[in-house]
C-alpha cells in the first residue's frame, strides 16, 4: 500500500459538553485520527475552539489530534498549539503565501506535523511549492466544501485537485474534508485522497463505526495494485 487510510471524525459534529467521551468512543470505534477543526471567527465566520479545549483534551486521550487552522494568523497559533499538545498543524495556503518556510520550520520545531489547507476556489499549483519546500509540509488538506461550517455537501469537482496532487506526489498524505461519507468517499478514495475527514455522516449514523470501516475499506480498495 502506497499511502496508508487515515479516517478522521470531525469532532465539530460531536457532543462537544462530552469531547473526552466523544473522543475515546471514535477511537474505540477504529478512528485513526481525530480531526479539530480551529476557526477564529475572522478568516471564516464561525468561531469554535482554541488551544485550551486541544490541552483539556489531550489530558484524556493520546489519539493523533489532526488541528485544522483557518485562522488569519497560523504563526500566532503555532508555540500554544505545541503546548497544547496538537499532533497535526495544517494551516490555510491563502493567509500564508509569504512567510510558509518560516511557518513550516515552526510548526516542526514545536513537535507537530505541518500540512497546508486549500479553499475550493484557491488553485491547486499554489501548494506544490509547498510540498517541495526545503522543508516541506507533510500532508494536503483539499477542501470539499467552503470552509466554516459543518454540514455542507460535498463538491465533485475538487476532485481534479486531489487527482493532480495524486499523480505529481504518489506518497503524499492527501486529505479531504467536507461533505464525505458513504456516497461521497468512492469518488474521494478513487481520484486518490487518504486522509478522510468525516463529520455529521459518523456521528449522525446509527452505528457509526460501521461507517468508519466502510471509508477505510473505500480507500483501502482504491489503492494502486502495484
Amino acid at each position: 500500500m502506497v499511502v496508508s487510510p487515515k479516517i478522521a471524525p470531525s469532532m465539530l459534529s460531536s457532543d462537544f459538553a462530552n469531547l473526552a467521551a466523544e473522543a475515546k468512543r471514535m477511537v474505540d470505534l477504529g478512528a485513526d485520527w481525530l480531526h479539530m477543526d480551529i476557526m477564529d471567527g475572522h478568516f471564516v465566520p464561525n468561531l469554535t475552539i482554541g488551544a485550551p479545549v486541544i490541552e483539556s483534551l489531550r489530558k484524556h486521550t493520546s489519539a493523533y489530534l489532526d488541528c485544522h487552522l483557518m485562522v488569519t494568523n497560523p504563526m500566532d497559533y503555532v508555540e500554544q498549539m505545541g503546548k497544547a499538545g496538537a499532533s497535526g498543524f495544517t494551516f490555510h495556503v491563502e493567509v500564508a503565501k509569504e512567510n510558509w518556510q518560516e511557518l513550516v520550520s515552526k510548526i516542526k520545531s514545536a513537535g507537530m506535523r505541518p500540512g497546508v489547507a486549500l479553499k475550493p476556489g484557491t488553485p491547486v499549483e499554489e501548494v506544490y511549492p509547498l510540498v517541495e519546500g526545503e522543508i516541506p509540509v507533510e500532508m494536503v488538506l483539499v477542501m470539499t466544501v467552503e470552509p466554516g461550517f459543518g454540514g455542507q455537501k460535498f463538491m465533485p469537482n475538487m476532485m481534479d485537485k486531489v487527482r493532480a496532487l495524486r499523480q505529481k506526489y504518489p506518497t503524499l498524505d492527501i486529505e479531504v474534508d467536507g461533505g464525505l461519507g458513504p456516497s461521497t468517499i468512492e469518488a474521494a478514495a478513487a481520484a486518490g485522497a487518504n486522509c478522510i475527514v468525516a463529520g455529521s455522516s459518523v456521528f449522525g449514523a446509527p452505528e457509526p463505526g460501521k461507517v468508519i470501516s466502510l471509508l477505510r475499506t473505500s480507500v483501502e480498495k482504491a489503492q494502486p495494485t502495484t
